[in-house]
C-alpha cells in the first residue's frame, strides 16, 4: 500500500485526539492531563508492541543500531510535545491550541528543507506561508 491511505488514515485517527483529549481532561469531572497522557500513550505502546510482533520484527535487534540515538531523541520530544499538548488542551479551547500544535506541520517542513536537503520549490514555500496563514487566521479568535 502506497504512503497516502497510511496518512489519510492518520488524519482521520489523529484529528479525533484534541476533541477526546480535551473533552477528558476539562469539566468539573476530569482526568489529569498528564495522567491522560500516561494512559493514551499506553495504548499507543501496547498497540505498537502487538504490531511489531505480529510483524515478526525483532525491535530488540535495533537497540544499538548506528541511528537509535535519533529515534531516542525523537522520543524525548514526542515526550515533551504530548505532554504539553495535552496539557495546552487542558487548559485552552481546541480550536486555538490544536491550529498552534499543528504548526508542527511547517516546521518540520522548514527543517526538512534546511537540514535534509529536501526541495524547497515554489509550491511547498507557498504552501508553507498559506499555512502560517491559516494557523494565525483559525487560532486568532
Amino acid at each position: 500500500m502506497s504512503y497516502l491511505p497510511w496518512a489519510l488514515l492518520a488524519l482521520a485517527a489523529y484529528s479525533l485526539v484534541p476533541p477526546l483529549m480535551s473533552f477528558a481532561t476539562t469539566g468539573a469531572v476530569r482526568i489529569p492531563s498528564n495522567v491522560a497522557t500516561l494512559f493514551a500513550n499506553t495504548i499507543l505502546v501496547v498497540g505498537s508492541v502487538a504490531v511489531v510482533a505480529y510483524n515478526g520484527e525483532r525491535a530488540l535487534a535495533y537497540v544499538d543500531h548506528p541511528k537509535a540515538r535519533y529515534v531516542a531523541l525523537a522520543g524525548l520530544c514526542l515526550t515533551v510535545g504530548i505532554l504539553a499538548y495535552y496539557r495546552a488542551l487542558s487548559l485552552g479551547p481546541v480550536s486555538v491550541v490544536s491550529p498552534i500544535f499543528g504548526m508542527f506541520l511547517v516546521l518540520s517542513s522548514v527543517i526538512g528543507i534546511a537540514f535534509l536537503h529536501e526541495t524547497a520549490s515554489a509550491r511547498k514555500l507557498l504552501g508553507i506561508g498559506l499555512g502560517l496563514v491559516a494557523v494565525y487566521l483559525v487560532s486568532s479568535g
